[in-house]
């Protein structure tokens, strides 16, 4: 029997992969997403950029996983953000951190480490509290 919080790691990765590595820059190995895009206007898009980014914390959240493991989702988003900010240093780091294929990963490995029956079930999801 299939995983039914696959689907939901598999929604995540989609996310991840459109934000940190949609396209390929022509001739090179270099790889960008919305994420580096957005980050080229000043002062929102790092911020316009945070939504989907936040949907996989979310996402991860409900799933269950550790405190540990979504401190260090926030942590890598965080970085992203702060350091997204500065110009251009900003967005020449954007290109090489992919904080959303990190956190992709992550919601992942836990998913493929922890048994179906154990942790929060899709109908029990927890509700995000802010």
């Amino acid at each position: 029997m299939s995983d039914p919080r696959l689907s939901r790691v598999a929604r995540a990765e989609r996310i991840a992969r459109l934000m940190d590595r949609a396209v390929r820059l022509p001739g090179t190995r270099i790889r960008l997403g919305l994420d580096s895009i957005l980050g080229l206007v000043p002062g929102v898009g790092d911020t316009l950029a945070l939504a989907p980014a936040l949907f996989i914390l979310q996402e991860a959240y409900r799933m269950g996983l550790p405190r540990r493991d979504l401190a260090r989702m926030a942590r890598n988003l965080g970085i992203d953000w702060v350091i997204g900010l500065v110009p251009l240093i900003g967005d020449i780091f954007d290109v090489g951190w992919k904080a959303n294929l990190r956190n992709a990963a992550i919601l992942r490995d836990h998913v493929e480490r922890t048994p179906q029956n154990k942790g929060t079930a899709p109908s029990q999801a927890r509700p995000l509290q802010i």
